[in-house]
């Protein structure tokens, strides 16, 4: 193990800066949910009209984000950003004030809200490339993986304290104050715009972008990825309460995701091979799922395997990003990471609702053999993804499926 990578990462100009923008940035992002979530039942009265809101929420982000993407790229992370980030505060602040009368404009609200929601990560997952290179840029990733399994722990939860001291209603005005400043200053340390007329690669349309012989693999792997790891949530949940306490559920959660912790960091200090395959990252993401499969007796043999399975995570997702980012263009590689960010909330939406019916049909250890079965079905879909030394000289820009590499 060598430390090389985040040597290079801390010295080069800006990069830390940027780092720590972007996660107080994603901090709103992912603590609006909870705080929405109750406020639509405490109007609505009940968690159907719950999910109803924060579907109409996951829409929004879904159809609008590949959208901002696209024109970051061709307008600037910074200027999209800004209208994005004051745009999102104000409708939240909307949402948070809307009498209990009008409840039932609730669903329509969201999904502007959520239409409104910056590309944060997808300009700061399109940036690096600009920003480090070499081994820093796989560190850069790997940290990028394993702060986004941090913030999907503390994001959750600072929403939920929110609720619990306050109300949602405050909840809600907390990310709306927060997405104000915060993605202010992310959009302020933002690089600076491409020159698109010497920018390498040209503009492409959505469909040369989607249909390409890597790219499309890739995003559709992490849809998959996503499913099973929306579908492994609810296993956890539901294990927590056939055993009767619903307090392991917290614990086995964290329990998995410091394993993805531990993981990224690990791998962000290694060297890495001469030649590093996706396939054999997304094989381990494969075996720790059935891992778990074996290990559902008790909440201790499940707690040791989700550890081992958590491992295996974070550095595949880093390596993954690291693929599609060096194989799309400069010019189109914010939207790319738009189009993976809508596979993701498709992937959450169809994997608690397959897993919910699996639990109920046939047990919870059989959702993490669903889980096992989604992965070796993203192994097969990166087989053949080049490996991270023979690409990026010879990148074509074009590349759709069925054409000469």
């Amino acid at each position: 193990m060598e430390l090389s990578g985040y040597r290079e990462l801390w010295r080069t100009r800006g990069v830390m800066a940027l780092l720590a923008a972007s996660l107080l940035a994603r901090l709103p992002v992912l603590a609006t949910m909870v705080p929405i979530a109750f406020l639509a039942k405490d109007l609505g009265g009940s968690f159907r009209w719950a999910g109803i809101v924060a579907g109409a929420y996951s829409v929004g982000m879904a159809i609008a984000g590949p959208l901002w993407a696209r024109t970051a790229d061709r307008r600037g992370a910074r200027g999209v950003l800004l209208v994005t980030g004051m745009s999102w505060s104000v409708a939240l602040a909307v949402l948070a004030a809307i009498p209990s009368g009008l409840y039932r404009l609730m669903p329509l609200l969201t999904f502007l809200a959520g239409a409104l929601v910056p590309p944060v990560m997808q300009t700061l997952r399109a940036a690096w490339p600009r920003v480090v290179h070499g081994p820093a840029l796989r560190t850069a990733y790997a940290v990028d993986a394993t702060a986004q399994e941090l913030l999907f722990m503390v994001g959750p939860m600072l929403g939920a304290t929110a609720v619990s001291v306050a109300s949602p209603r405050l909840g809600v005005l907390l990310a709306a104050a927060m997405s104000a400043a915060f993605i202010w200053w992310y959009a302020l340390q933002q690089p600076g715009p491409l020159d698109h007329d010497h920018a390498s690669g040209p503009r492409l349309t959505a469909r040369q972008l989607l249909w390409h012989r890597y790219r499309l693999p890739l995003i559709l792997s992490f849809g998959l990825w996503v499913m099973a790891f929306n579908g492994v949530s609810l296993g956890i949940v539901a294990f927590a309460d056939e055993h009767g306490e619903r307090l392991i559920a917290g614990i086995l959660e964290a329990v998995w995701a410091f394993g993805s912790l531990v993981g990224g960091a690990v791998a962000g200090a290694l060297p890495g091979r001469r030649t590093s395959y996706l396939w054999r990252r997304a094989a381990l993401v494969t075996a720790g799922m059935l891992l778990c499969v074996f290990a559902t007796w008790s909440p201790v043999a499940l707690g040791v395997a989700l550890a081992v399975s958590g491992l295996t995570l974070a550095p595949a997702i880093g390596a993954l990003y690291e693929r599609l980012g060096a194989l799309t263009p400069d010019t189109v590689r914010t939207e790319v990471f738009g189009w993976m960010g809508s596979a993701a909330m498709g992937g959450a939406a169809i994997g608690a609702a397959i897993s919910g019916a699996i639990v109920e049909s046939f047990g919870v250890r059989y959702v993490w053999l669903l889980a096992a079965v989604l992965a070796a079905a993203s192994l097969v879909l990166l087989v053949r993804i080049p490996p991270e030394q023979q690409t990026e000289p010879s990148l074509p820009a074009g590349g759709l499926l069925g054409e000469s590499p």
